[in-house]
């Protein structure tokens, strides 16, 4: 019997804390969700290994440090609404929403997102909600957000996002020109047109495909 909450703690300690994430609140988060539901079953004594793991369609889980750096670089306080793109697993809307108040994530693969959906409801995180749409025209309807979050790699920012994010607020996404390599940047808002841009490190992640971001035709996922 695979012990899964001591393999979490060790995650956090060795993985995330030691490679440089000091937020309470994020390390906090980490401990508490069980990542091993988000995991196919086939791969579920991987759960806690610093690695992304598939969870078909051709996407990912991310590799939980990524997971961690990314919402850090956030700046969250607590109680703030968040818009995550690609919700995936539904694992980093989870690690969020023990920390803000609510988190609006979208996913594009519907199949992806009914098992994200079904994930979070099953441990009763019940300020997530799961949108299967184009992640890259954002989710207007609850719109700004205090932070906004994209977990796939797109050719440059949709214009949608940075006009959803409130005046103070920061946007973390991959980019880059080519498919598969990105440079991990963040985004905030100063003022109604002022944005600035600091580049946190280089990344891989799954296409971000949209009417905003990569044409799925052109996106080979070999």
């Amino acid at each position: 019997m695979v012990d899964f909450t001591a393999l979490r703690s060790e995650m956090v300690q060795h993985q995330i804390a030691a490679r440089g994430i000091k937020s309470n609140a994020v390390l906090d988060a980490l401990k508490s969700v069980p990542r091993e539901v988000f995991v196919p079953d086939n791969l579920k004594e991987l759960s806690y290994e610093d690695a992304p793991l598939p969870i078909g369609e051709g996407q990912t889980i991310s590799q939980p440090y990524i997971v961690a750096l990314m919402i850090d670089a956030l700046n969250l306080k607590g109680g703030e609404q968040v818009l995550e793109i690609g919700a995936g697993s539904g694992y980093a809307a989870a690690v969020l929403s023990q920390i803000v108040g609510d988190v609006y994530t979208i996913e594009r693969i519907e199949q992806i997102a009914i098992k994200a959906a079904t994930a979070v409801k099953s441990l009763g995180y019940e300020n997530v909600h799961v949108l299967h749409a184009d992640g890259t025209m954002g989710w207007s309807e609850h719109a700004p957000y205090d932070a906004i979050i994209v977990a796939a790699g797109g050719p440059f920012i949709p214009e949608a996002l940075k006009q959803q994010l409130k005046v103070g607020g920061c946007l973390v996404i991959p980019i880059g020109k080519h498919k598969h390599l990105q440079k991990l940047v963040k985004v905030t808002r100063k003022s109604e047109l002022e944005y600035i841009k600091e580049d946190i490190t280089d990344v891989r992640f799954v296409p971000l495909v949209g009417e905003h971001g990569w044409r799925s035709e052109n996106v080979s996922m070999n």
